[in-house]
């Protein structure tokens, strides 16, 4: 079905059912919207020794900023999803429409009225350093196939002049949201959705009303179509990774594209390597929960694996319910985040926290007072957290260990209110000898008594004034 952003958009009268069969499972790859973590055994590290290299520098930054936003940010609603009648028991729950297809014609026209004109890049960027972010994960275009950047392959995009933001200086809004938190030192992730339901090749209004998440037909029988959609994604993938600088991350969304479910091959890994033969040598891909050589990093969403796990991984988690703007919100809490945060890095992943700015472009007060929170928080022990790994100290639920260089650090997660007991026993790596104790937040040298692998630290003259959460105790070893 193709929506163009056009005066007067017209709509398919054929209908028709997609549903083909699919040898896999896709509750076990997606539930509601949500993509489950792959499994890590049959991880494959990229062969190429750039991309190796990034890979490694990229999982030091531990703390990224995932913005999801798009003209449809208007409505209040989830994104993309709430067109796929498949997903409509979950998706339109919240809809307050009598007519589904009246809805769905207002989220296609939605670009004729976004004009964000308090939409401010730098202040994003340095409200994310302030806060500790190292990275910013940004939607270029997501399932409903609109583009947050002058794409020469789309008419369905920002720039486009019927979208009144697109006589703003700052149109491209991809371009300006890169520039701006590269300006302040801190690495590109692009998102990009392999399935485009705006695209006439993909939900083609030749095979009738689409059904599904899907192609609204079988690839194999009708190449023609399946070859132009393939064409398509390489195309922008190509612009994406040429005209925007340096990309660090290429963050593919959409698992159910893949070559075994319903034949629906986009010859990824043709592609990638082009691009790395040319514009980024060293550029990550993350193929969600597809496996193989373009899954260099697993994600999790909205969850946090058991386990630690010793290969690549970043949770991606929304600061609220989901990962959609809503008018009326209920946000995580500072001290949920943190604990959070700790439960991650001490098992070796990275956080891409999601935020959703407002139509207009700002981000809400709520969002940014909590990050702020959080951020200090973050600021006060970035020592432990920045290029940290898996510590071979024994945690649980109330201690976690990450560990940076040949320094141990233990955080002690407050239950409820900061109350801290006068000693503390924390775990140490068998056959270490313990030169020093220090809490990071105040950076005092504390007493301790080691007994091989146990060290039990007096914490009862520990300062509380600006306690939160978390504490953070620095073990130096000789």
């Amino acid at each position: 079905m193709q929506h163009e952003i056009t005066e007067q958009s017209a709509s398919s009268s054929k209908e028709s059912s997609n549903k083909m069969e699919s040898p896999i499972d896709e509750s076990k790859q997606l539930n509601d919207g949500v993509h489950l973590m792959n499994n890590s055994a049959g991880y494959r590290y990229p062969a190429e020794p750039a991309v190796r290299k990034r890979l490694e520098s990229f999982m030091q930054l531990k703390l990224g900023l995932m913005i999801h936003w798009s003209p449809a940010t208007q409505l209040g609603s989830i994104e993309s999803w709430p067109l796929c009648d498949g997903d409509g028991d979950w998706s339109q729950r919240e809809i307050d429409w009598t007519d589904r297809e009246t809805f769905k014609q207002q989220y296609w026209d939605t670009p004729k009225t976004f004009n964000p004109v308090k939409f401010d890049p730098e202040k994003w960027a340095k409200i994310a350093k302030e806060c500790g972010f190292r990275y910013v994960v940004f939607t270029s275009k997501h399932h409903d196939g609109f583009c947050m950047y002058d794409s020469a392959y789309s008419d369905y995009k920002i720039t486009n002049p019927l979208c009144p933001f697109s006589k703003n200086p700052k149109a491209d809004i991809l371009k300006e949201v890169i520039d701006a938190f590269r300006k302040e030192g801190m690495a590109i992730s692009v998102y990009y959705s392999k399935p485009d339901w705006h695209h006439e090749d993909f939900w083609s209004p030749d095979f009738g009303k689409p059904t599904t998440r899907h192609a609204n037909y079988d690839p194999s029988k009708h190449p023609e179509h399946w070859n132009r959609y393939v064409d398509f994604v390489h195309d922008q993938l190509t612009e994406l990774c040429a005209n925007y600088g340096e990309i660090d991350v290429l963050w593919l969304d959409g698992s159910w594209i893949r070559p075994e479910i319903n034949h629906q091959d986009i010859r990824l890994s043709e592609i990638v390597k082009k691009i790395r033969n040319t514009t980024q040598p060293h550029l990550i891909v993350v193929d969600r929960t597809v496996g193989g050589e373009n899954e260099n990093i697993l994600t999790p969403e909205q969850t946090v694996p058991e386990t630690q796990m010793s290969v690549p991984w970043e949770s991606c988690i929304s600061i609220g319910k989901g990962f959609s703007f809503h008018y009326e919100e209920e946000l995580k809490t500072s001290y949920k985040l943190i604990h959070l945060f700790i439960d991650i890095i001490s098992k070796g992943g990275n956080l891409a926290l999601n935020i959703t700015p407002q139509p207009d472009g700002s981000l809400p007060h709520a969002q940014v007072h909590t990050l702020r929170r959080f951020g200090r928080w973050v600021r006060a022990n970035e020592k432990a957290i920045y290029r940290s790994k898996i510590s071979p100290c024994r945690g649980n639920m109330a201690i976690r260990y990450t560990r940076v260089d040949d320094t141990d650090f233990a955080f002690f997660l407050y239950p409820q209110d900061p109350i801290m007991p006068n000693t503390l026993i924390l775990n140490v790596e068998e056959g270490k000898k313990v030169n020093s104790v220090h809490h990071v937040r105040t950076n005092d040298a504390l007493d301790f008594k080691q007994d091989g692998t146990k060290l039990v630290v007096d914490t009862s003259d520990l300062s509380m004034l600006h306690a939160e959460a978390a504490e953070c105790f620095e073990i130096s070893y000789c």
